[in-house]
């Protein structure tokens, strides 16, 4: 089938690279003409697992181009998708000018019939308005008006496991417009995703409205999932139970079930946070409060802070002349994606309090220092008690503890032998609950995970080390 994708960010890019795997023919459009130049000679703008690979690919077997023209594509392809950015705006709705600017695009280069797919997460009624801003392009250009059928197919990709994702789904929402123009989508549609429905159906079919409040539905439960764990894992704290056992016991209920229920130090990312804003957002304007999603979000906001009450806990509000390490600043591990990663929160936090920091990701680097020279306005390069650092235990150097923050699997089984060895202190505050507290403690660290019954780290002193390297930093 020919295939037009507009949009090579995140989602485009894989829907893309996915779509020509399957043996279509399809051109990805994209306004940014050096992010198309980089596509051209085979690189990718986005860390993805193996998307490199699949780009590559099917460029060289021709399957898959990419441009900056939005008149070829519109008259090449059968299906056009959307797949632009919709990001909040200050009140927490989406910004959907993005969206309906590619629709007028599209209006003025129609030459035929076509299916006009929402692949963006929009709220519900964005159909509609695509609808009206494709006829209204099409009678300003003066020419015979052709019939769209505009339909909303979300994403359901996970950063880190998108072409998986995509290519093994657990189910394809589409929603179709009444009449005839929605069957003839309907019949594209069946046919372009056939290769997921051979051994059984996969496709869920429904209304437009439907298929555009399934996507929100869907992201906001998730989000509540992990803010309702991260409220028990402060109750276990509490209590003195073990967040780890509780999440075993609640996951093996097949009603619960064992996804979205792991504690920690929040969620982040480009979904979780813009989607529950969005669907509060969107009630608002319909007289009604969604008050678990305004929850979910208020627990969320609070559990970025945990793991600095933590540290604080220990050696005080004051950390001038203590020096931390942290591990991981993408909000999610397989990803570069530092839209908003609890490290943002936690590094901005510990800068204000006088810490010096060393920090290392595997990949998200470039993006966090882009990032946190935003949030702390001025480039992290000026400021001298951030330190990014290649290696994972270079961050440790003389540090008076570790702060785990992304659960990257390179840090799931450390050498915590030669940690201790280059850490002033061994003291780990696990904001993912990576490790195991009697192991850590048998090795002689102190360690304070997000729930797991072991609140040694908040509860001693600050060690000696750490107090005289304090008094020869700051004698005052």
């Amino acid at each position: 089938m020919k295939i037009a994708v507009v949009g090579a960010g995140y989602v485009g890019l894989v829907t893309a690279a996915c779509l020509a795997e399957l043996g279509n023919d399809v051109m990805c459009i994209d306004k940014d003409h050096g992010r198309v130049a980089l596509l051209q000679a085979g690189g990718v703008p986005i860390y993805e697992p193996g998307l490199d690979d699949w780009v590559q690919r099917n460029q060289h077997a021709g399957r898959l181009r990419f441009g900056t023209a939005m008149a070829p594509a519109v008259t090449h392809a059968e299906l056009i998708f959307i797949a632009v950015g919709t990001p909040p705006q200050e009140d927490g709705s989406a910004d959907l000018q993005h969206v309906l600017a590619v629709a007028q695009h599209i209006g003025q280069h129609l030459n035929g019939f076509k299916v006009v797919v929402n692949k963006s997460t929009v709220p519900v009624g964005t159909a509609r308005q695509v609808e009206r801003v494709l006829h209204e392009a099409q009678q300003t250009r003066g020419t015979c008006v052709h019939e769209v059928a505009v339909v909303s197919n979300p994403e359901f990709l996970k950063e880190g496991a998108a072409i998986h994702d995509f290519m093994h789904p657990d189910r394809i929402v589409i929603g179709l417009p009444e009449g005839a123009t929605g069957d003839r989508a309907r019949t594209l549609l069946a046919r372009l995703y056939a290769p997921f429905n051979r051994h059984h159906e996969r496709t869920v079919w429904m209304d437009v409205a439907s298929a555009e409040l399934t996507k929100y539905a869907s992201n906001a439960m998730l989000a509540m999932r992990i803010s309702f764990m991260n409220e028990v894992a402060l109750l276990a704290d509490a209590v003195g139970a073990d967040i780890d056992a509780v999440r075993r016991g609640v996951g093996a209920d097949s009603r619960i079930g064992p996804s979205f229920l792991y504690a920690g130090t929040g969620y982040g990312g480009s979904c979780f946070p813009k989607d529950t804003r969005a669907l509060a957002h969107s009630a608002a304007g319909h007289g009604l409060r969604m008050r678990l999603v305004e929850a979910t979000e208020a627990v969320n906001a609070a559990q970025k802070q945990v793991l600095v009450q933590q540290v604080c806990g220990r050696f005080g509000g004051d950390l001038r002349g203590l020096r931390f390490g942290i591990w991981g600043l993408a909000f999610k591990p397989n990803t570069n994606d530092m839209r908003e990663a609890p490290s943002r929160t936690v590094i901005a936090e510990l800068l204000a309090r006088g810490a010096e920091l060393q920090v290392h990701d595997p990949v998200a680097t470039s993006e966090a220092r882009r990032a946190l020279s935003q949030d702390l306005g001025r480039p992290v390069a000026e400021i001298d008690s951030l330190r990014f650092v290649d290696e994972p235990l270079d961050a440790l150097l003389a540090v008076d503890a570790l702060l785990v923050l992304t659960e990257w699997k390179c840090f799931h089984h450390p050498d915590f032998a030669a940690m201790a060895q280059h850490m002033r202190a061994p003291i780990i505050f696990d904001g993912r609950n990576l490790y195991d507290p009697a192991q850590l403690q048998a090795l002689g660290f102190v360690y304070q995970g997000i729930g797991r019954r072991n609140q040694a780290a908040s509860r001693a002193r600050v060690s000696p080390q750490a107090e005289t390297h304090r008094r020869v930093a700051h004698p005052g």
